[in-house]
């Protein structure tokens, strides 16, 4: 099973935007960690009929009365916890996996920090970054691969806009 997680959209937009349609098209589960922003946004992910998702802490009230703040799922016997908060910092993700443990998932996915994380130690902990408003990163998803019970990611660069950290240091690169 193919699983596409993304968090952050942070969209007023009805449509999923193109720069990475294809992805979502070609994926048999969509897991959103919040931060639609919307109800436009999210019904245009929920139009798919693929999506697994919770609110985030800029979504507007109804997507919070809506949506739960902690999600767990299951997919080929793995357990899948799914929230939007959790991080504070990408430095330290040791409350992640505490988080992890309390709600005895093997997978934790979460949001809010629009940077891409892939951790892997007693769980694994997933942070698809922001493919529309990334953070010290280029906009991406995460692609999660579920096999006969074993568990394969990998972050996802599309189109769009990198933050202007990134693109100064590219910049800089360039000029040495």
């Amino acid at each position: 099973m193919k699983i596409i997680a993304v968090s952050d959209t942070h969209l007023k937009a009805d449509i999923i935007p193109p720069t990475f349609k294809n992805i979502i098209d070609d994926c048999d589960m969509i897991v959103h960690a919040g931060d639609f922003t919307t109800m436009e946004c999210y019904q245009a992910f929920n139009s798919t009929g693929k999506l697994k998702a919770v609110h985030g802490n800029s979504d507007d009230s109804e997507l919070k009365r809506l949506l739960p703040e902690k999600l767990i799922f299951e997919v080929d016997g793995i357990r899948f916890g799914l929230v939007h908060e959790g991080a504070l910092s990408i430095m330290d993700t040791t409350p992640l996996r505490y988080l992890a443990l309390e709600m005895e998932v093997d997978v934790l996915i979460f949001g809010h920090i629009h940077r891409p994380l892939i951790e892997q130690s007693d769980v694994i902990l997933i942070c698809p970054g922001s493919p529309t408003s990334p953070r010290l990163s280029d906009p991406c998803l995460v692609e999660i691969n579920v096999e006969n019970g074993n568990i394969s990611a990998k972050v996802i660069e599309v189109e769009g806009h990198s933050c202007g950290f990134i693109d100064f240091s590219r910049k800089l690169k360039d000029e040495n």
